[in-house]
């Protein structure tokens, strides 16, 4: 590439950039004056706190001490999704996202200008997080940009492995744990609950983003056509379809379930509560016999009441622990 070539290349760059960012809340910007760390934490928290919605990585039952270093990571991972997701193009997220990877690493040189990135950089340094699980989340969000159909389920489970199972480890990496068999049954439980809010969202990813996380293949051997999800309308051929894959994340729930016994009691109780959460969802979309193109399936107010009484009691209790059916 030649100069002019790359004068041409990096003002096009800059003018996606500057489109990108004006597509986002104003605070998301590049400050002109890098902030200073208790003014990072105080972004952090007021994002982690006021967002629209929560990736409930930063939660209440974990302690205080460590919900500084959970809100950075959520500003980091909620950031990083709203730069693919809510900017108007391809080409917008894309140039976005490539600029978050270099921050990104600017904050392990020591660089860190942005308020997430100085908030992560007193967490990676705390904590020893190494940068892989940061880049993996940038790597499924770039992949949303131009993959839309996997063609079978250990492809959707690729992409679990960067858009889910990084944040597992992050939550692990900050309680102090960093073995691999800890991760390994992490790995369980994240993809288990990323799969579970896709098959709850079927309908949604496909209208409003162009998205099908349904195998292809699994389409195919049960007659489901993408018109059926574009019209709107559960066959008897889709009902079985998510009820298969209902049943095989039921199983991937349970698969996980023992890293309840193998760390403290507040992640413990944690744990628990995503699992039960993330079987309630299921259950749900089994009691709209697997209808989940008419109406979204929720979990009821009353439910999550009664979810979130049940992990308060269980930091007091002996933690009951999910065996067998869900209860």
């Amino acid at each position: 590439m030649d100069a002019v070539e790359r004068m041409r290349s990096s003002v096009e760059r800059e003018e996606l950039l500057s489109a990108g960012w004006a597509a986002l809340p104003e605070s998301y910007r590049m400050p002109s004056v890098a902030p200073t760390l208790a003014e990072a934490l105080a972004w952090c928290r007021h994002l982690a706190e006021t967002h629209y919605e929560n990736f409930h990585v930063a939660s209440w039952f974990l302690p205080e001490k460590l919900r500084p270093h959970f809100h950075a990571i959520y500003a980091y991972c909620r950031v990083s999704d709203d730069l693919g997701d809510e900017v108007n193009g391809t080409e917008q997220a894309l140039a976005l996202l490539d600029f978050w990877q270099d921050e990104l690493e600017a904050c392990y040189r020591g660089e860190a200008r942005h308020p997430v990135f100085v908030a992560l950089a007193e967490t990676i340094r705390a904590c020893d997080i190494p940068i892989t699980p940061f880049a993996d989340l940038l790597t499924a969000f770039r992949q949303d940009q131009t993959v839309t159909r996997y063609r079978t389920m250990d492809d959707v489970l690729g992409y679990c492995r960067y858009s889910a199972n990084p944040v597992g480890h992050l939550v692990l990496y900050v309680c102090g744990y960093r073995d691999a068999e800890r991760f390994r049954l992490s790995d369980f439980t994240c993809s288990a609950l990323q799969l579970a809010n896709f098959w709850q969202d079927v309908r949604s990813d496909y209208v409003q983003r162009g998205r099908i996380y349904l195998p292809l293949e699994a389409m195919d051997r049960y007659g489901v056509a993408e018109r059926t999800i574009a019209d709107g309308v559960a066959t008897k051929e889709f009902r079985g379809l998510l009820r298969e894959m209902t049943s095989d994340t039921r199983e991937m729930f349970h698969r996980g379930l023992p890293l309840i016994d193998q760390v403290d009691r507040e992640l413990a109780v944690d744990l628990d509560l995503f699992s039960r959460g993330g079987l309630e969802i299921l259950r749900a979309i089994e009691q709209r016999k697997w209808d989940v193109l008419s109406a979204r399936p929720a979990i009821s107010r009353r439910t999550k009441l009664a979810l979130a009484i049940r992990a308060v009691t269980g930091k007091f209790l002996p933690t009951l622990r999910l065996r067998g059916r869900a209860a």
